[in-house]
Formats: C-alpha cells, sequence, structure tokens
C-alpha cells in the first residue's frame, strides 16, 4: 500500500513537473492561489449589485455586456480578447520578470486598500464598472506590494490594458458626433470626386444610391477596437514613452478616417453595380475596408514615428552636396 502510495505521489509530481520546484517556489504557488482564488470569491459573489443580469458576479455582468449585440451593438465583442494579449504580455516579458529586483513596497499596500475601497463603493453605489476598475487595480497592486516596483512596472501595461474589458457604455454619447463626422466628410469627399450626393441629416441620396449613416455605422466600435489594438501595436513597436503615446492618441483619427473610407466604398460600389449590392452584401462586409484603410494608416504611421530624421535629413544632405 505504502508502495502504491509513492508510486501515485510520483506519478503526480513528474506530471506536474513539481519535483523540478525548491519548497519556496512550491509555497509562493500555493500562496498566489489562495489570492487568485480570494479575488475570485470577492468579485463573483460581491462584484455586481446590478439587477439586470441575475448574479452577482461582476465576471458575469462583464461577460453579458460583451456579448450584448442589442444595447451595446456588440461594440464590446472585442472584450473576449482582451484577457489573452494581457497574459501574451506578461508571457512574453518573463525574462524581465524574472530579473526584476523583488522587494516588499508598502505603496502596493495603499493601492490593495484604495482598490479594496472602490470595490466597495462600487457595490454601494451600484456600478460594476467601479467594482472591474477596483479589480484591474488589485491585480497591479497585489504584486507590488510583495514584489516591489521594478516588478509593477513591468505590470503597468498588461494591467492597464484590461480596460479595453471594462464596458464604458458612456462613450456611446459619442456615436452621434462619429454619425455627423462621417456624413460630412463623405459627403465632401464624394462631391470633390464629381458625384452628386445631397447630404440630408445622417443620409447620402445621389441618383444611384440612399445610404442612411445610422448609429451602427458610425464608426464607435470599430474606434473601441482600434484605441485596443494600437495599443498593443505601439507598446511593441515604438521605444519612447512619447512616441508610444502620440501612436496610440492617432488611433482617433485613423479609425474615423477608415469608417469614412467604408462609406465611400459603399456609395462607389452602388454606383457600379447597383443599390442593392452595394447596400446589402458590400455593406455587411465592408468592415474588412474600414480595418484595411485603418490598421494600414496605423503601420504607416508607426513607420514614420521610427525614422531617424536626423540622419535621415544629415544623409540628404552628404548626398546633395556631392552631386552639386
Amino acid at each position: 500500500m505504502e508502495e502504491v502510495k509513492t508510486s501515485n505521489a510520483l506519478i503526480w509530481s513528474d506530471r506536474w513537473r513539481l519535483g523540478a520546484l525548491s519548497k519556496t517556489e512550491l509555497m509562493n504557488i500555493g500562496f498566489a492561489s489562495v489570492i487568485i482564488g480570494m479575488l475570485f470569491v470577492l468579485f463573483h459573489l460581491f462584484g455586481n449589485t446590478v439587477e439586470n443580469v441575475d448574479s452577482k458576479s461582476a465576471f458575469v455582468w462583464m461577460v453579458a455586456r460583451w456579448g450584448d449585440k442589442i444595447s451595446f451593438g456588440a461594440d464590446y465583442s472585442h472584450g473576449y480578447l482582451i484577457p489573452f494579449v494581457s497574459l501574451g504580455v506578461i508571457w512574453y516579458k518573463r525574462e524581465d520578470f524574472f530579473a526584476a529586483k523583488k522587494r516588499s513596497s508598502y505603496w502596493g499596500l495603499v493601492v490593495v486598500i484604495g482598490s479594496l475601497f472602490i470595490h466597495w463603493l462600487g457595490a454601494k453605489m451600484q456600478q460594476p464598472r467601479l467594482s472591474l476598475m477596483a479589480l484591474i487595480g488589485l491585480i497591479w497592486g497585489i504584486p507590488f506590494y510583495f514584489y516591489g516596483w521594478e516588478v509593477a512596472k513591468l505590470l503597468i501595461f498588461p494591467c492597464s490594458y484590461l480596460i479595453f474589458c471594462v464596458p464604458l457604455n458612456f462613450l456611446d454619447a459619442l456615436s452621434g458626433p462619429l454619425q455627423r463626422v462621417a456624413t460630412t466628410m463623405g459627403h465632401n469627399i464624394l462631391t470633390d470626386m464629381g458625384i452628386q450626393v445631397q447630404r440630408v441629416g445622417t443620409q447620402l441620396i445621389s441618383d444611384y444610391f440612399q445610404l442612411n449613416v445610422e448609429a451602427a455605422c458610425s464608426g464607435l466600435r470599430s474606434l473601441l477596437a482600434m484605441t485596443a489594438l494600437t495599443a498593443v501595436y505601439a507598446y511593441f513597436t515604438q521605444k519612447t514613452f512619447v512616441k508610444k503615446w502620440l501612436l496610440f492618441l492617432c488611433c482617433i483619427p485613423i479609425a474615423v478616417a477608415g469608417n469614412i473610407g467604408r462609406i465611400i466604398s459603399i456609395a462607389l460600389v452602388s454606383i457600379t453595380t447597383g443599390q442593392e449590392f452595394g447596400t446589402t452584401l458590400h455593406h455587411d462586409w465592408s468592415g474588412y475596408v474600414l480595418f484595411t484603410v485603418a490598421i494600414s494608416l496605423m503601420v504607416g504611421f508607426g513607420k514614420l514615428l521610427d525614422v531617424n530624421y536626423k540622419e535621415l535629413f544629415v544623409s540628404w544632405k552628404k548626398a546633395y552636396l556631392n552631386r552639386s
């Protein structure tokens, strides 16, 4: 019987490679598991007090918002991918985490206490968004307390990136202005191209097509998706803090430009192939046009930021003088 127990323990230990871990590492894994379990219990059982989701879980509320195609119009459907991107960034930087100097910091404890207070406030105010923000604060603050600033500094981006998970439906207020901008710019560009088209409110009307730029076509969904995409692209491609933020902020005009390109493509396809094809099949698939334009602009602007203009000017000046 003793041999069987020993054999089972060896098989179990070998399967999970626990034999390669020291006693301290095993204790740390166990301690981290307890903390993760406590966070899950706290936000799963006491995370939501809003009645429109039949659950006390902040996670259930958040996932319900991601899949909501009526109230939110699938604007937050990208939320499913965000946690995996954050984990991917941590995995990519794992060598930096191992190399970082680790020592406890009481500033991390301040973050933990402040986040718990915000969670309590969110529960009292029936604002699960506040609770989810507090959860992000705890995910950052707990390692900050145990391992110090060097580890916390590496966690700033992956933890901040989780904000894109939180449904911020007050951003729907941007839908109206985005509709008007897309309609006006689309009208102006089509007119400059020599196409006779009238703008009536958020409608574009010509002899060949009639296109209503509805709230779903305002570009808000693409704007939210582009902010998430540009954030991670800027983080990995730009070397300085200023350039990272510059590229990230440019995602707003880039997303708007992509949506205007989509509207113009629908108009041009409607003129060449007919109203029915342009505003139905092409309209439904024109999101690919939007993201092709937007991603091309994002990559192009990122390349422009990477250029060493001082070195370029010196080489250009040298080549020009030698030729003269």
